[in-house]
Parts: structure tokens; C-alpha cells; sequence
């Protein structure tokens, strides 16, 4: 591994390694992966895939490699190849101009983010104006509003915006969150939200899906302890960036964001003896472990293991893949 330091151990400062669980795949991105690697098995290569099916480079370029094409939009795709749609979900428009040129397309939305769709809906067959609590030009809320007309769902993005949004009928309101945010700080919105709007209407269960709650608490409990908290995950991955903040705002101010073990910035750890490791849901283990080679080639590291649950989600696979 470049730079590696490969002296002995006696040589090499102690290091204890905190390794927070769950970290990693959540079961909505495993099963949009599963969606590409079986559309490809159907179907043959090469299938398309309408953006990056999860905010991952590495899983993104091993099923390149296997035959997906990623491109931005369906004009891209040509009319007699299949079509994957990403995890993060889609606006409406994008099946309903599939079905009008007559396209094969499978549907990877998480069916977490599928259930903030059906609220949407609901709640405005109810008649209520939506605030929708995310983050402007993600992926999963460009989706989210495109499911209903203009105008129908307002964006709020943090405590000041909640303080400050206008609405025609307070009586008449309900919102809904993206599904990767900071649990703490979307709790503060919401709140600002309610103290402003006693009437509003939340979700029957919590929108922030139990993955990202699940890493967020786990990077909770092992930041306090750290010097260091690695999180492992791309740049333009929602839940990776919260696990960061989270980690920060928990007592590791130099929490940082690395994509792989190449990422690591060695000069900033002459000091540190305990570092924090988790990844974000798009990451997967692999990349841990070989964040953890590189640093034991670094360090004489002694491994923790944090668990603050165990997960065992699953979620059905597509009728059309289900035999494949």
C-alpha cells in the first residue's frame, strides 16, 4: 500500500481502533445493488442506470465494470435497453416517460424512501399544504417533491428556515423528512416547526430510516472516546456527511470524511491513539477493511468492537427480478 509504514510492531505507536456497529450496507442499498447485479444477470449487459444507483464511487465503478452504464437522464438511455432507477428515488415524471416510450425499467427506490412518497400523497389527497425537512438538490428530495404537483411541498432546510416559512393555512399542514438526516438536528427543526404550527401533522413513524438513526447512535458512542473519528463514505452521501457532524458535535472535533485508506491524511496522526470507524450506508465493508490494513501498517492496533444494535432488515427484491 503506498506509504505504508511496515516496520514491526514494537516499532509502531499503540493505536486502540473503535470500530462502531452498525456502520456499512443498510438493506435498502444492498437491495438496489442486488437490482443492478441481477438486471445484468437477466437481462445482459449492458443495462443503464439513472444516476448513481447509491452515492458510492467504488460500487459504482465495480458494476461498470460488470456492464452498468450510469447516465443523468432517460434521453440518454436507448429505447430497447433496460433502465434501473437509483435507491434514492425518482420525481413521477421519470416512470410516467419511461411508460410513454414504452422502456423496461426497474424501480431500486429504498422502500423507506417509497413510504415518505405515500405520505406525501396522502396528505395531500387530505388537502394539506407539506413542508418537506432535506437538503435542496438531493437526489432523494428532488424525488420526493416530484411526486406531486408545483407548489404542493415547501423545502425547509434548517431551525431558521422553519422559523421563518409562510404558509396559507397553519391549520391545514404536515410534514414530511428526508430519510438520511441528522436525528438531533432534524428533532430541533421539527420542534421549531410545531412551536410555530400546533397543528402540523407528522409522519405515523419516524421518516430518518432506522439505518441512519442506527449509525448515527453508534457514532455517538464511540466519539466521546476518540481523537480521531474516521467515516468512510463519499462526499456527496447524505447520511456519510451527518455521521461526520454527528461525531463532531459528540466530542470529536476532528471527525473527518475519507472515501478509502488512500484518503487518509497521515501527517494529522502523529498524536492519535484512539480512533472511531464507521462508514455510511452507501460504504461498504470492504472499504473498512481496508482502512483497517492501513492503519494497523501504521499502528500496533488493538480493535474495539461498539455495537449499539443488531440489524435485520430485509426488503423484497422486484417481481421482475424475483426469478432471476
Amino acid at each position: 500500500m503506498p506509504g505504508a509504514d511496515l516496520r514491526q510492531a514494537g516499532d509502531r505507536p499503540p493505536l486502540t481502533l473503535y470500530l462502531a456497529r452498525p456502520r456499512g450496507f443498510c438493506a435498502g442499498v444492498d437491495r438496489a445493488i442486488k437490482i443492478v447485479e441481477l438486471a445484468l444477470e437477466r437481462f445482459g449487459a449492458p443495462v443503464y442506470v439513472r444516476h448513481e444507483i447509491v452515492h458510492n464511487r467504488f460500487v459504482v465503478e465495480s458494476l461498470e465494470a460488470r456492464g452498468a452504464i450510469f447516465v443523468d437522464e432517460l434521453d440518454e438511455v436507448p429505447p430497447d435497453m433496460p433502465v434501473v432507477f437509483s435507491a434514492h428515488g425518482v420525481p413521477k415524471s421519470v416512470p410516467a416517460e419511461a411508460e410513454r416510450r414504452k422502456m423496461l425499467y426497474v424501480d431500486a427506490t429504498c422502500p423507506l424512501v417509497s413510504k415518505v412518497h405515500r405520505e406525501a400523497e396522502r396528505h395531500h389527497r387530505d388537502g394539506q399544504h407539506i413542508l418537506l425537512i432535506g437538503h435542496a438538490g438531493h437526489p432523494e428530495v428532488v424525488g420526493t417533491m416530484g411526486q406531486l404537483p408545483d407548489g404542493a411541498v415547501q423545502l425547509v432546510e434548517t431551525v431558521a428556515d422553519a422559523g421563518r416559512v409562510a404558509v396559507a393555512d397553519p391549520k391545514r399542514l404536515a410534514y414530511i423528512t428526508q430519510t438520511t438526516l441528522s436525528v438531533d438536528d432534524t428533532a430541533a427543526i421539527v420542534a421549531r416547526l410545531r412551536q410555530r404550527f400546533p397543528a402540523i401533522i407528522g409522519p405515523h413513524r419516524e421518516d430518518i430510516c432506522y439505518a441512519t438513526t442506527n449509525r448515527q447512535e453508534a457514532v455517538k458512542a464511540i466519539a466521546g472516546d476518540c481523537d480521531m473519528v474516521l467515516v468512510i463514505g463519499a462526499p456527496n452521501s447524505s447520511n456519510s456527511l451527518r455521521l461526520v457532524e454527528v461525531a463532531r458535535k459528540a466530542g470529536c472535533p476532528s471527525a473527518a470524511l475519507v472515501q478509502r485508506a488512500a484518503d487518509i491524511d497521515w501527517s494529522t496522526m502523529s498524536d492519535v491513539r484512539r480512533i472511531g470507524l464507521t462508514a455510511g450506508a452507501s460504504a461498504p465493508e470492504v472499504l473498512v477493511q481496508e482502512v483497517i490494513a492501513a492503519l494497523q501498517a501504521h499502528f500496533d492496533v488493538t480493535l474495539q468492537d461498539v455495537t449499539v444494535t443488531e440489524e435485520d432488515v430485509h426488503f423484497k427484491l422486484p417481481r421482475v427480478l424475483q426469478q432471476a
